[in-house]
């Protein structure tokens, strides 16, 4: 494993963040997304905590990955579930345990947090690698399906 920090992001990570995410969609899903729109969606929830908070790792002084955490009320467990989203390691550093790094300090945040119920997250249904992943680190497979309905603004 590489030497890394582990950080929450802030507006200075704000280009990286946006990069990212914008190569996460083309990677995952083959979408291409509109960068003002994904950079304003980035640099709102940086000024505004409540709608979520990214970490970001840092290797040899280089963003190296990231992940955003978002929260979900549970009425059913009377606590909150910390949603793991937009999750990206740059290509160089892949293979060099990042993930397992942000996973490791977001599940270890999350288990000291009072009110913190769990972790989820959602991945493209075809990639097995992130399967493999995520159950390597203790994460199981739901019954649940997620369904959207997206709105052209």
């Amino acid at each position: 494993m590489c030497q890394m920090q582990i950080r929450q992001a802030t507006l200075e990570d704000l280009e990286v963040i946006a990069r990212f995410n914008i190569a996460l969609a083309s990677e995952s899903e083959h979408l291409e997304l509109h960068p003002p729109t994904v950079r304003a969606g980035v640099e709102a929830l940086l000024r505004d905590s409540a709608r979520g908070t990214y970490f970001v790792a840092v290797v040899e002084g280089r963003v190296a990955g990231q992940l955003m955490i978002t929260h979900e009320w549970s009425d059913w467990r009377n606590g909150d579930f910390w949603w793991l989203q937009s999750v990206y390691v740059e290509p160089e550093f892949r293979r060099r345990g990042v993930f397992k790094a942000l996973f490791k300090f977001v599940h270890d945040e999350a288990a000291r947090t009072s009110g913190v119920c769990g972790l989820r997250l959602y991945m493209e249904n075809a990639n097995d690698r992130a399967r493999a992943a995520y159950r390597r680190l203790g994460m199981t497979e739901t019954h649940y399906q997620v369904f959207e309905q997206v709105f052209a603004r």
